[in-house]
């Protein structure tokens, strides 16, 4: 009985401090960005940008912006199709294989593009912040299979920012 208690209380002392940490974490975390920023304000926060670097990330951004939904709606229809060709597929067929390059393809234009962006915001702002902006957002965008395929491969060969 006495050890049933203990582990109760120990319980709710975690769930507590998860609630606590949760919920302080969250109103520091809204405390440290600007105010009305919009979903760039961590961006001003991190790189400490001033208002005119922001301005024309924010142009930037906002040119961007359509083309990135286009590149991602063309990607979600030729997911689509490859889904369709793989329907009721009980092997890789050449529409599938087909299908399956069709995305690729798309996914580097997608990638470039994104570099392209990348570039361009990185140039906005000083070359320190832009340097490590430009690292990061190469890490994310080109590292996305990467760690899967080192583990697979037992090598370190992705490319580094």
């Amino acid at each position: 009985m006495r050890s049933t208690t203990f582990k109760l209380v120990v319980v709710a002392l975690v769930i507590l401090a998860a609630f606590a940490a949760c919920y302080f974490g969250a109103r520091w975390f809204s405390a440290a960005i600007p105010e009305g920023g919009g979903e760039l304000a961590w961006l001003q926060t991190e790189f400490r940008l001033g208002d005119g670097e922001m301005q024309r990330i924010r142009q930037l951004h906002e040119g961007y912006m359509p083309k990135c939904e286009e590149m991602c709606a063309r990607i979600a229809a030729k997911n689509g199709e490859l889904n369709a060709a793989l329907g009721g597929a009980t092997n890789v067929s050449a529409e599938v294989r087909q299908k399956l390059a069709e995305v690729a393809v798309l996914r580097a234009e997608c990638q470039a593009k994104m570099l392209a962006h990348f570039y361009e915001v990185s140039h906005a702002m000083p070359p320190a912040q832009g340097a490590r902006y430009l690292a990061e957002m190469k890490r994310l965008t080109l590292g996305l299979h990467a760690r899967q395929e080192e583990s697979m491969t037992g090598t370190n060969a992705h490319v580094r920012p």
